[in-house]
């Protein structure tokens, strides 16, 4: 199994939940067995960017096929974002509506963001007090075209909405892309008639993403506001925010797989399905991101799981494309297999990314991320052999999953979450719903 700091042999004894003993070998006897054999147990994977779309958009996704997907991959908690629902969780009557539809219909364990738009600043501290994990704003427009839609923010609201964030004692995570170099060269290419792929890719460049990171924590510091960067996609935004890290503030980033597996070249030869924002980068770029991992400098992996229905994923231009990519199933897979068969790095290392940071980050150490005495019973047990990933495989609604066709190094055998198994490879699921509303009453600072 794959403890904090190294790999053991080791039984675990569970009881009502809860890991009870580790040991070489367990003699006390037990009610239910599980033969391990040939099978590494991993923390289950604490995913804290998803977008389930609901209320309002369940043909996109919907908690019961998005949470399923989830647990076939090994992953035990997730954090929904504010967006893609309708309406989105800015106020407090949103989030009310999200908790009860969530209510026995999620697999895994679950947590709310709240979200920053112009107009909800007098939401914020509602919204913290009814337990919400942290707030998320954009810096470039959010996609949403319908009314009522998330909406990106304008640096008033970003200033003061830290100054609130920081007054609440809470995170904000921010989408980090400047939406005046974006929509500039947007437009200039839609002009020029250059609307493919990698036309897309030149219209959101890595200087956006970097220069929206420096705005950012340049306003943390006169605000004294905690950060958490999603979905970077650049080294040289990792080293800004390394380096603020160093100087001495209180910020975390993430990164997701389809950024460590896949480049630029791959939106052409897999198509709309690998069309996300930021959008994905050159190898360059990649091999960056995997040795800001190795040096631990990535604080955590995320799916941003980002569905929508097929006909959204079809149009002539790509500018007019969904972006957004769908790998909730396949994220702990990928890096496990990326990162430790191909690439060699520890599994430990790995797994702190996927669950261990997360839960200390966001406060959920003292029961979840790591496979130790006293903690949750959430459990992944992974077999490294390879297998090819198909359509018929995945649980998500649309099954848009970019790596469909890919040979996978290793495979989720089973999911446990606090102690009972929830997916099994052979089975599926077993039973109904068991996820569990975490709330979030205070901040952990880096």
């Amino acid at each position: 199994m794959v403890l904090r700091n190294e790999v053991r042999r080791l039984d675990i004894g569970i009881q009502n939940g809860i890991i009870a003993a580790l040991a070489e070998t367990l003699d006390s006897p037990a009610e239910h067995i599980i033969q391990a054999e040939g099978a590494v147990v991993v923390p289950g994977m604490i995913d804290i960017h998803v977008h389930l779309n609901e209320p309002g958009l369940a043909e996109w996704e919907g908690i019961p096929t998005g949470t399923a997907a989830l647990a076939a991959g090994g992953c035990t908690t997730c954090f929904d974002m504010p967006l893609n629902g309708l309406p989105p969780t800015t106020t407090t009557e949103a989030l009310a509506l999200k908790e009860g539809l969530a209510k026995d219909r999620s697999r895994v364990d679950y947590g709310f963001w709240g979200g920053l738009v112009p107009g909800n600043l007098e939401q914020l501290e509602p919204l913290a007090e009814q337990g919400v994990v942290g707030y998320k704003a954009f810096l470039s427009a959010a996609g949403g075209k319908q009314e009522g839609a998330f909406r990106e923010v304008d640096d008033a609201t970003l200033y003061a909405g830290m100054a609130e964030i920081a007054r609440l004692g809470k995170i904000l995570a921010l989408h980090a892309e400047s939406e005046q170099i974006v929509s500039a060269m947007t437009a200039h290419m839609i002009r020029s008639g250059r609307v493919s792929a990698l036309d897309y890719a030149r219209s959101r460049p890595v200087y956006a993403e970097v220069e929206a990171v420096k705005r950012a924590l340049f306003y943390a510091r006169q605000t004294g506001c905690a950060l958490h960067f999603v979905h970077i996609s650049t080294p040289e935004a990792v080293e800004e925010i390394r380096l603020a890290r160093l100087s001495g503030q209180d910020v975390t980033l993430e990164t997701c797989p389809h950024y460590l597996v896949l480049t630029e070249d791959d939106m052409t030869s897999i198509g709309p399905l690998a069309k996300c924002a930021p959008p994905l980068r050159s190898g360059k770029e990649q091999e960056g991101l995997w040795q800001a991992l190795a040096r631990e400098e990535i604080d955590m992996i995320t799916s941003d799981h980002s569905p929508c229905p097929p006909e959204m994923k079809e149009a002539s231009s790509w500018f007019e494309i969904w972006g957004g990519i769908s790998g909730a199933q396949s994220s702990l897979e990928l890096l496990l297999g990326e990162g430790h068969v191909r690439r060699g790095l520890p599994l430990p290392l790995l797994c702190r990314a996927l669950a261990t940071n997360p839960a200390e980050r966001f406060g959920l150490y003292s029961r979840k991320g790591e496979i130790a005495l006293g903690m949750d019973a959430d459990l992944a047990l992974v077999e490294f052999a390879p297998y090819l990933l198909e359509k018929k495989q995945l649980f998500d609604r649309h099954k848009q999953n970019p790596y469909t066709g890919r040979t996978m190094e290793c495979r989720v055998l089973q999911t446990m979450l606090r102690g009972k198994v929830i997916y099994d490879q052979k089975l599926e699921f077993c039973g109904a719903p068991q996820g569990l509303q975490l709330r979030k009453t205070h901040r952990v600072s880096v």
